[in-house]
């Protein structure tokens, strides 16, 4: 049996289980006297205004926690604009640095000095200023525009009402809608660009593991790295600049050294992606048996044949490294949310909710059989589009340059075309081509045709793709070696002149396959199913009317998570899996020490990383779990104790609490962490990075 699953521990081991969870990922701004109360109760030292107070800068914790771009979270831990969050946050800004003579996803980053730092392109910070409630504006705006017969969605509300208070404000707004367009809030943001990376431990120690450790615990991961903000002289964010200075952050947060129990108060601040609780069993269950179950089975197998050609050539590892990281994270998370949908029994359960309240409220009771014939009418349409959608659109990688090259020679852009734009956008074709190997490529491609011609609907193959097919007799590999895309030198002589192979672009079986656009057709195709019904739309007024009726109860709720500032709370512990087995809160170095392979890439420990972990004490805490309701876009999110001091950054969430985009699972939603105290002796003992270490310790 692997390691990672011996997780066994003695029976007289005391969980902290009894200690009832607190679901919720509750709105920043919402942290009233109620929810103070309650956090309190729980073990927090603190009150509301400590945690967010947007009327005194500066004075609550919600300053210092960052949103990196609403993809992740980082925190200032320093009075020069030092950012941490985590490493696999700031994987791809690793790989777009790396190269095979300085690989520093292999062999680390770390900037000894300031000038060292270097600028991340595109990368962008923000800090949050205030929330405002604006939903009796947004409304009296919608009614207006549609008085006026102007189309109207969120898309335009959004536009109109941004502009008016980034107008008024100078500050970036971003609306929200809750619960389906029962509240909306407007975000006011303070926007930096000029981030620059600071430190990267190498992925054998932030990722020890990979991705068989991936949602499993225990883990052994020092999943962590550093940004630093930088401004224009006076303070302001501006563009890169040699002359910008560090930023001179309005608040930071303390680290803790102290260690902690089980049982501890924790919370967590941060930027949760997306949730949805408030789905329907329809959609849940559609989700489950039919979309889901697609995506997992193709994805796994994209994975498989690029992970085996990462494995052979280490060339090829450093070029598909980052495209493996997001596919597998999404896949392996989607594969577990079907174990759990199936193991918490996620659709009954919400069934049972329903079927109380349509017994309440017969429009409701409608509004459930209408979702049930909908999901269930759209299901073989949507099979086929799951299909295409994995193949073809997302699952090659010369369909990208594919449809760059289309675009330079269709119709509409050729009154454009003039040999500057041309070689323009060949040198970002280019960049494409740079990043493929064509034998893993060819592979996948092989891969990928297989499953789209077996299984999508042959009434939904544009007349190319058909074409294409019957010529060839689904000779998949006749396809690609008869194409110029696969043909390196023929890429390499296109790319360094300003013509376009109009005549080999028309002729060619793979390039029209990848470039004929069939989405729009299968969405069609979709909505005919559904008798002109958007899923999406039922999906909403099925979120208002649970939120009105939840809300008639007296039940006190928070809205699913959509990339805006929560708070969640709850307390250090470990959980029981399953019968028999428990889970201890925390890892050490005797566990990394031995999960050490040295024939398995993600198990190998380097040497010097090795003998500094022999000779650390045993006890020494690696990672924790705690029991705070998080999801993606939580990564790098202060784990704060019960006075706010910085005790670990969450990285990842348990096997078992997959379920948790539709439903909280009492006892079984954990959140992985890394230690602060392991971040900052491997910034010590490994990297050597003193300087980093006397600026976060160093008081204000």
């Amino acid at each position: 049996m692997p390691f990672r699953k011996i997780i066994c521990a003695a029976a007289a081991i005391v969980l902290t289980n009894s200690l009832l969870a607190d679901e919720g990922m509750w709105m920043i701004n919402a942290v009233d006297k109620a929810l103070e109360k309650k956090m309190q109760e729980r073990g927090l030292l603190l009150g509301a205004s400590e945690i967010y107070n947007a009327d005194a800068p500066g004075t609550s914790l919600a300053d210092a926690v960052v949103s990196l771009d609403f993809g992740c979270t980082g925190s200032i831990v320093s009075s020069r604009g030092l950012v941490i969050t985590n490493h696999h946050c700031a994987y791809g800004d690793v790989h777009a640095i790396s190269t095979p003579e300085h690989n520093y996803l292999e062999d680390g980053f770390w900037a000894f000095t300031d000038a060292e730092e270097v600028p991340v392109k595109g990368k962008k910070i923000q800090f949050l200023k205030r929330v405002i409630d604006v939903t009796d504006e947004a409304k009296r705006v919608w009614d207006e525009q549609q008085l006026e017969g102007r189309p109207m969605g969120f898309r335009r509300l959004s536009r109109i009402l941004e502009k008016k208070f980034s107008d008024e404000t100078g500050l970036t707004a971003s609306l929200s809608s809750m619960w389906g367009g029962s509240k909306y809030y407007m975000a006011l943001y303070e926007e930096y660009c000029d981030i620059r990376l600071v430190a990267a431990p190498p992925v054998s120690i932030a990722a020890f593991g990979g991705d068989e450790d991936n949602w499993e615990w225990p883990q052994h991961k020092c999943d962590f790295a550093m940004y630093r903000i930088y401004t224009a002289p006076d303070g302001s964010p501006a563009e890169y600049s040699p002359e910008n200075v560090p930023l001179k952050p309005a608040r930071k947060l303390n680290i803790s050294k102290a260690g902690f129990a089980d049982g501890d108060f924790t919370m967590v601040i941060g930027y949760p992606g997306r949730t949805a609780r408030y789905s329907s069993s329809a959609k849940t269950e559609f989700e489950k048996d039919v979309t889901l179950p697609i995506s997992n089975r193709v994805r796994a197998s994209q994975m498989e044949i690029i992970s085996r050609w990462m494995d052979a050539d280490p060339a090829v590892r450093l070029k598909y490294s980052n495209r493996f990281f997001s596919l597998s994270n999404v896949q392996e998370l989607q594969e577990g949310e079907v174990l759990c949908y199936n193991r918490f029994d996620v659709v009954r359960a919400r069934m049972e909710e329903e079927k109380t309240l349509a017994s309440k409220d017969a429009a409701f009771g409608d509004l459930l059989r209408r979702l049930s014939s909908t999901y269930k009418a759209i299901a073989p349409a949507e099979r086929n589009l799951s299909y295409y959608r994995e193949t073809i659109v997302r699952g090659i990688r010369p369909r990208l340059a594919a449809i760059r090259i289309s675009n330079l020679g269709g119709s509409r852009d050729a009154s454009r075309n003039t040999p500057e734009r041309i070689l323009k956008e060949k040198k970002n074709i280019a960049g494409i081509v740079s990043e493929m190997d064509f034998r893993v490529e060819k592979e996948l491609w092989l891969y990928n045709a297989r499953v789209f011609f077996e299984n999508v609907d042959s009434a939904f193959w544009g007349p190319a793709q058909k074409e294409a097919y019957l010529r060839s007799g689904g000779d998949f590999e006749a396809i690609w070696n008869g194409s110029w895309l696969s043909d390196e030198a023929f890429l390499a002589e296109f790319l360094s002149t300003p013509d376009l192979p109009t005549e080999a672009m028309k002729a060619d079986p793979l390039y029209n396959i990848l470039t004929e656009n069939r989405m729009a057709a299968f969405n069609d195709a979709v909505l005919s199913a559904s008798g002109g019904i958007r899923p999406a739309d039922l999906g909403r007024e099925y979120t208002r009317a649970l939120y009105a009726m939840r809300n008639d109860l007296g039940i006190i709720q928070y809205p699913d998570a959509n990339s805006t500032m929560r708070l969640t709370y709850g307390r250090v512990g470990g959980y029981e899996p399953r019968d028999g087995v428990i889970c201890l809160s925390k890892s050490t170095p005797g566990g990394l020490l031995a999960k050490h392979d040295p024939s398995r890439y993600d198990f190998c420990l380097k040497d010097e990383w090795r003998d500094l972990l022999r000779n650390e004490k045993p006890s020494m805490p690696v990672d924790f779990l705690t029991d705070n309701d998080i999801t993606g876009g939580n990564s790098g999110s202060p784990v704060l104790n019960a006075r706010g001091e910085l005790i670990g950054l969450a990285f990842d969430g348990n096997k078992e609490s997959l379920a948790s985009d539709a439903a909280f699972v009492e006892g079984y939603n954990k959140c992985v962490c890394v230690d602060i105290r392991f971040v900052l002796w491997t910034l010590e003992r490994y990297a050597r990075l003193d300087r980093i270490l006397s600026e976060i310790e160093a008081a204000d």
